[in-house]
């Protein structure tokens, strides 16, 4: 198995794909660090900025059934750069998001942000498979599973930093240009984005019904499109990040901070954990860990009473969600053609995102009305509440001895 390091500097147009989505992940967290920081501060209530990340993740999952089907119908490069360019021109709008009564602007505008996201990540996940070599898709997944981790360390980081000195509209506009540099990445791209086809797909909804029949006929599959939601019920965790930040007194940069060590523990885990993807045997009970110790994480979260342990304990917690996330798209690459996969790819991360908005949609209800400490514990048991029925319900599957890639 490659190395990753020798996929990066081997393959120009993987090169650039990771760059453009290095590039996409931190704008997206240069975006929202602040903005949660400036909603409760223009408000005084911690429910608007679970209601961005609820708007951030549920109209995506919302999209995504028919935006996969765009991504094996319509050249993915276009819709990679268009995503771009149109997410650039929403974020925009944050600028005048400056008293309460333009608060709701930000939903707006982080929801058309949504929009674009929709096309972009099963266009990008599906697109994965064509600008590597067969022999170097478990290293080239490795790299690329990194790159949320990567540049959620560097956007959260660099985000709280940026609002505590300039404001948060520096912030926006750094990430609206960090949009147009990520377009130009993609449009360099030279190899294909997807396979040849002798015929064309069916139209969005046939492409979609048909997708998913193969889903629901293939046991392998539907697990395998149902792992993500057990961190994704978890994820109303998230909503709490400045309250928490604010109960131990450390403020943006702390809210920052928690963001950071969120996207250290997503950018190591799959580092660590990528041998794994060299047996295919052990994927299945690895996702099963993965889930584990994510909601394990978080409950020690909810208990924890210094800001360094809670921290520690938050790397732990992403470290697992990382690898749960590159463990599942690595076995789904390997399990679905070509022809379906950006379809499939949406109805993965439509379920996941779902779990999200749920998840965050439940911590807005209770956020004004219970303690931090009550929603970190009742996400994580959540999380491995589901841990433990998936892992009975696939306990008998096994995957595939070698991908699939045309």
């Amino acid at each position: 198995m490659a190395s990753s390091l020798s996929v990066l500097t081997r393959n120009r147009d993987f090169r650039r794909l990771f760059g453009a989505e290095l590039v996409v992940f931190g704008s997206d967290w240069f975006v929202m660090v602040p903005l949660l920081v400036l909603l409760p501060q223009l408000t005084g209530s911690g429910v608007w900025g679970a209601l961005v990340l609820a708007a951030d993740t549920g109209i995506n999952a919302l999209l995504l059934p028919y935006t996969g089907t765009v991504a094996d119908r319509i050249d993915r490069r276009i819709i990679l750069v268009a995503a771009n360019l149109s997410a650039l021109a929403a974020m925009l709008l944050l600028f005048a998001v400056r008293s309460p009564a333009t608060a709701p602007l930000a939903l707006v505008a982080v929801g058309a942000v949504a929009v674009a996201k929709a096309f972009y990540s099963p266009a990008a996940s599906a697109a994965l498979p064509n600008v590597v070599d067969p022999d170097d898709l478990a290293a080239a997944n490795a790299v690329a599973g990194s790159a949320w981790g990567t540049m959620t360390i560097v956007g959260a980081s660099l985000g709280g930093v940026f609002s505590s000195l300039f404001g948060p509209y520096v912030s926006f506009a750094v990430a609206a240009a960090s949009l147009a540099l990520a377009a130009l990445l993609t449009s360099l791209i030279r190899r294909p984005l997807q396979a040849a086809r002798e015929t064309p797909p069916p139209r969005a909804w046939p492409a979609l019904v048909e997708a998913l029949r193969y889903i629901a006929v293939r046991p392998r599959i539907r697990a395998l499109v149902t792992v993500k939601s057990a961190v994704g019920l978890g994820n109303g965790v998230l909503t709490v990040f400045p309250l928490l930040a604010a109960l131990y007194g450390v403020g943006p940069l702390g809210t920052g901070l928690l963001f950071a060590v969120r996207g250290a523990g997503a950018l190591v885990g799959p580092l660590l954990m990528r041998r794994v993807l060299g047996h295919r045997s052990w994927l299945l009970p690895g996702l099963a860990l993965s889930m584990s110790l994510y909601g394990l994480g978080y409950l020690g979260v909810a208990v924890a009473p210094w800001f360094w342990l809670v921290l520690v304990l938050v790397f732990v917690a992403h470290f697992a969600g990382g690898t749960n996330w590159v463990l599942s798209n690595y076995a789904l690459q390997g399990e679905v053609p070509d022809r379906l996969r950006g379809r499939v790819f949406a109805t993965d991360m439509m379920l996941a995102t779902l779990a999200i908005a749920a998840s965050q949609l439940g911590a807005a209800a209770v956020v004004d009305h219970v303690s931090e400490q009550a929603i970190l514990a009742g996400c994580s048991l959540i999380t491995l509440t589901y841990a433990v029925g998936w892992r009975i319900a696939t306990r008998r599957l096994s995957l595939s001895p070698a991908p699939t890639t045309g």
